[in-house]
């Protein structure tokens, strides 16, 4: 039963560094590359549709995204799709194919970005303590019931704290990668 409960732990915690990473991910580095457009959305006959169903995303060079749409009607559509997201990009269409250039990052939005991502990383830390909080108390609640002992309670609350800091320092590696990633020139 114990070791029930810290697997899921450590899966529902895995699942956060994940979460974190596409986070992490979306947050531009002045580098082009496909998924800073993941969360874009276009309106496509009506409904909400994810760019990537509706065109092959490319990088040119390295400072360069080229869309290309499956459909020439659509191509406006998307355009506008990238204009209105506050990604603070600007495409320029020639024919069918929509370039996106990576404006070069200024100081301020360096630090801006870091910013950010540091605000994700204590949302992943936020969700970790959740987790580490809800199995310990499925663990008293066994403890309780009288289904373990006091001494597997207290080896079982040792080891899920163990799992929470070991996820918190991945945590922080991914952070500390991510920023000097932004705070590089």
């Amino acid at each position: 039963m114990i070791d029930e409960l810290k697997q899921d732990a450590q899966e529902r915690m895995q699942k956060t560094l994940v979460a974190l990473g596409g986070a992490l991910n979306k947050i531009r580095t002045g580098r082009a590359h496909p998924s800073i457009l993941d969360g874009l959305r276009v309106n496509y006959y009506g409904s909400e549709t994810p760019l990537s169903q509706l065109a092959a995303i490319n990088v040119e060079d390295a400072r360069t995204l080229s869309v290309v749409p499956w459909e020439k009607a659509i191509v406006p559509d998307v355009e506008r799709a990238i204009m209105k997201s506050d990604l603070g990009l600007n495409p320029s269409t020639a024919g069918t194919v929509i370039r996106i250039p990576m404006p070069m990052l200024t100081e301020e939005t360096r630090r801006g970005f870091t910013r950010q991502a540091k605000k994700e990383a204590e949302h992943s830390r936020v969700s970790i303590r959740n987790i580490r909080r809800d199995v310990i108390a499925d663990i008293k609640d066994l403890q309780k019931e009288k289904e373990i002992s006091e001494d597997q309670e207290r080896k079982a609350q040792d080891d899920i704290q163990k799992l929470t800091d070991r996820f918190v320092g991945e945590i922080e590696v991914i952070l500390s990668a991510k920023e000097a990633d932004l705070m590089e020139i």
